[in-house]
């Protein structure tokens, strides 16, 4: 027996890094996941994960900034496990510049990845959710980071994204409290995933949507973060996804609208 038997979750961003870790997760606790990412591979292979372990997953692979890609994500959740009952918004990735060169497309990229689609995507889950009332109560989840709570330089973009990210938070909570729906966020510090593993390169990139996106970090900026965070390291994948999981459990039921830091005390 599981703390979320019985329950359907959709993870967005969930094929790689933390989001995987979140959808393998739940499923450990007994939740049937849809498992989305904007490549089908990485979905593929989260979802053949949580199967051989004894898990129900299907993927639903996509970007979240597509039309019409909220509904069919939800849908894909009813369509494989008959209904919705846990939302987590994990989806994005970083594009950093300092303000005066930071494009328009930069801006517009990373507030839609980050807080357009998680705002779609509880727009898509609502009617699901009052067409089928339950005895206990729903769990969204949404992710921001501590440049969200705390601002960083070099991200205005994405510090901007983050801290909407808890006001909608915030705003849902207050709206679907009557659903018995909790709606809180995690913000992540200093996680060790793809975007931020060590690299000596000056300069290592990943493909997004036909975008090239500088990702990694340098030795020397992993040695001093780690001076400064209590525990003397970055988090991991899972350490990230227990944040998230405490949130989506019975024992969450009285907490809504608040944003748990997930980040040793660093700030």
């Amino acid at each position: 027996m599981g703390n979320l038997d019985g329950r359907v979750a959709i993870v967005s961003g969930s094929g790689r890094g933390i989001g995987r870790e979140i959808a393998l997760k739940l499923a450990r606790e007994g939740a049937k996941v849809v498992v989305n990412d904007l490549d089908p591979e990485p979905a593929a292979e989260t979802v053949r994960d949580i199967e051989v372990a004894g898990g129900a997953a299907v993927a639903c692979a996509g970007s979240v900034t597509a039309d019409g890609f909220a509904e069919r994500f939800v849908q894909t959740a009813v369509d494989a496990f008959g209904g919705l009952d846990i939302v987590v918004n994990n989806a994005g990735y970083t594009w950093d510049s300092v303000i005066q060169k930071m494009t328009d497309e930069q801006w517009d990229a990373i507030l839609d990845v980050h807080l357009k689609a998680p705002f779609q995507i509880m727009r898509a889950a609502l009617p699901v959710l009052k067409a089928n009332p339950v005895d206990y109560n729903r769990k969204v989840v949404n992710i921001s980071s501590v440049s969200g709570v705390f601002g960083n330089s070099g991200q205005a973009n994405y510090a901007a994204a983050k801290s909407g990210v808890v006001g909608l938070t915030k705003a849902m909570a207050k709206e679907w409290g009557r659903y018995r729906v909790n709606v809180n966020a995690v913000a992540f510090g200093f996680i060790l995933t793809r975007m931020t593993e060590v690299t000596a390169e000056d300069e290592a990139f990943v493909e997004i949507e036909g975008r090239k996106i500088k990702v990694g970090v340098r030795p020397e900026v992993l040695a001093n973060a780690s001076k400064v965070i209590p525990l003397g390291r970055p988090g991991t994948p899972s350490e990230a996804a227990g944040a998230v999981y405490l949130l989506t459990t019975p024992e969450s039921d009285y907490i809504s609208g608040q944003c748990l830091v997930c980040d040793a005390a660093r700030h």
